[in-house]
């Protein structure tokens, strides 16, 4: 099986869920290098709002760097060029929610995005990336939900962490329960 990559979907599947996070994609000519991009080529680069990707781009690695978009805090965002940084947490935030808004893709979905993750060589303590979003992903679920980046059924909330009413809400209410 091959990784399902920028040219096996029709043009613009993607683009609709990055233009709701305000991410601008950007396609690169084949032969030439993609800008920002953490792994080199074919992985998709990052700067800015910018999101680099050429035909041959996994689109594991286009949600992916788009996660990192939204669950970076905003003063990283303001200055992002290639390394999207982050903790355990964040990663674990970042790998989850590019499952969950594979459901936005037409033509991914998330059991393809996960089969995608281990074929690419993405690795989960269960084996899997379908055992782990199953069994072993309550700490990256908890963590998006604390920052309202998807919502109390699992679904994207389509905001930037730290941004909007929600965010603020969400953490007036942990300083309280301290």
């Amino acid at each position: 099986m091959s990784v399902l990559r920028v040219e096996h979907l029709a043009s613009g599947a993607f683009d609709r869920v990055l233009r709701r996070y305000g991410i601008e994609p950007v396609g690169v000519a084949p032969a030439e290098r993609i800008p920002g991009s953490y792994w080199g080529e074919p992985e998709a680069g990052l700067i800015g709002r910018r999101l680099f990707l050429r035909d041959d781009t996994p689109i594991h690695s286009v949600m992916h760097e788009a996660a990192h978009f939204v669950c970076m805090p905003p003063a990283q965002r303001a200055v992002l060029d290639r390394d999207a940084g982050g903790d355990y947490d964040e990663e674990n935030g970042v790998c989850y929610l590019q499952i969950v808004l594979a459901d936005s893709i037409e033509g991914m979905g998330r059991v393809r995005m996960m089969r995608d993750m281990d074929e690419w060589g993405y690795t989960f303590r269960l084996g899997s990336a379908a055992a782990w979003f199953a069994r072993d992903a309550d700490d990256a679920r908890r963590w998006l939900l604390h920052r309202s980046l998807i919502d109390a059924s699992g679904d994207p909330t389509w905001r930037l962490r730290g941004d909007g009413p929600a965010y603020a809400d969400t953490r007036a209410v942990a300083v309280v329960a301290r």
